[in-house]
């Protein structure tokens, strides 16, 4: 099996020694944009290769996903309960405040945490997290200060391509 990536060897490197992966929601797990109907229903667009992609590095190597969003919907509340995210934080606009929660309740250092954000408020994080990843789209302050951007979008294949880092951090999986 051949596999082919872009990855940077230096941010490979580091996600081998990734034990969570943290996300964004808005603009990360989603593309951004809020639907609201005319009775005020809101629902979000998911992309079903994202949802693969965690399951999948769940199953294979035990590594969980954390959600920390600074808004909440039942849209969003949904898909985590589909995806079987057990641990998330929304309404929660301090995101650093979460991470450093995470980091005195469990057995696990920043430097195994992998954080993929899009917008200025993510970027309270960046020191405290082993890898931070922007998405494509994201505001250019955040990029400039990422460890790697995806080359996916937000809410279309950006958290997948995470997750084939992760995994292929971790497999190595290549054929001469």
């Amino acid at each position: 099996m051949k596999v082919l990536n872009s990855f940077p060897e230096d941010v490979m490197a580091q996600a081998k020694h990734i034990k969570l992966l943290a996300l964004d929601v808005d603009g990360v797990l989603t593309d951004g944009s809020i639907y609201i109907d005319s009775n005020g229903n809101e629902s979000k667009k998911f992309y079903v290769h994202d949802g693969y992609g965690i399951v999948s590095i769940r199953e294979k190597f035990g590594i969980e996903t954390v959600v920390i969003s600074g808004r909440s919907s039942r849209a969003l509340l949904h898909r985590l309960e589909e995806l079987n995210i057990s641990r998330f934080w929304v309404g929660q606009s301090n995101k650093l405040a979460v991470i450093n929660l995470i980091l005195q309740e469990e057995s696990i250092a920043s430097h195994q945490i992998l954080f993929v954000g899009d917008d200025i408020p993510d970027l309270d994080v960046i020191e405290n997290v082993g890898l931070f990843v922007a998405v494509s789209n994201a505001h250019k302050m955040v990029k400039n200060k990422a460890h790697y951007i995806t080359q996916k979008a937000g809410g279309q294949g950006a958290v997948r391509e995470v997750c084939d880092l992760i995994e292929y951090s971790n497999q190595r999986v290549i054929d001469d």
